[in-house]
C-alpha cells in the first residue's frame, strides 16, 4: 500500500521539507483535528512546548468544531470552549518529534523549522461488541486516526 500525504509538493519543490506520518493510532479523530488546527503554522519548538502544556493540563486546546456542551477554559485567546486531550496530544507530539528527527537527518536547521502542513484523518474502525442481556449484543467500536506532518525551514 502506497503511503500518500495530503500535501502537494509540486508547488514547493524548491524548498526542502521533512515529513512524518503515523497510521491507525487508537486516538480520537475529533481530538486530533482540533490539536492539528491549534498548532498549524507554529514553530516546532513552540508547538512542542504547547503540546507538553496540554499533556500537563496547563493549557487547553480550543474545540472549535465539536464543542457542544464543552466547558469554558481560562487562558484561551479568541475562543472559550476547550479541553485537555492528553492521549491525542501525546501521539501528535511523537509524530512531531519524529518529523523533527527526519529534518535533522536531512541536514536542516532544527531551530528554524515551521509546521508547513499537519492533518489528521479517520482511519479504519476496529469492530468490537459487548454482550448484553437476553442474548443481545451492543457494538463497541474503536476509531483510529492517521496523522501527517510536513516541516519546512522558515
Amino acid at each position: 500500500m502506497a503511503k500518500k500525504y495530503a500535501y502537494n509538493e509540486k508547488e514547493n519543490e524548491e524548498k526542502q521539507t521533512a515529513r512524518a506520518m503515523a497510521r491507525s493510532l487508537k486516538v480520537s479523530p475529533k481530538h486530533c483535528v482540533d490539536i492539528c488546527n491549534a498548532i498549524r503554522g507554529m514553530n516546532v519548538q513552540k508547538a512542542k512546548a504547547y503540546l507538553n502544556d496540554v499533556i500537563a493540563e496547563k493549557q487547553a486546546v480550543p474545540f472549535k468544531r465539536h464543542n457542544k456542551k464543552v466547558g469554558h477554559r481560562k487562558g484561551m485567546k479568541g475562543w472559550t470552549a476547550g479541553r485537555y486531550p492528553v492521549k491525542a496530544a501525546k501521539q501528535v507530539l511523537k509524530v512531531l518529534e519524529n518529523a523533527e528527527a527526519n529534518a535533522e537527518y536531512k541536514g536542516m536547521d532544527t531551530d528554524n523549522l515551521k509546521i508547513e502542513h499537519i492533518s489528521s484523518h479517520r482511519g479504519m474502525v476496529i469492530r468490537g461488541a459487548i454482550p448484553r442481556a437476553f442474548g443481545r449484543v451492543t457494538p463497541f467500536n474503536t476509531p483510529t486516526t492517521h496523522i501527517q506532518i510536513v516541516l519546512m525551514e522558515a
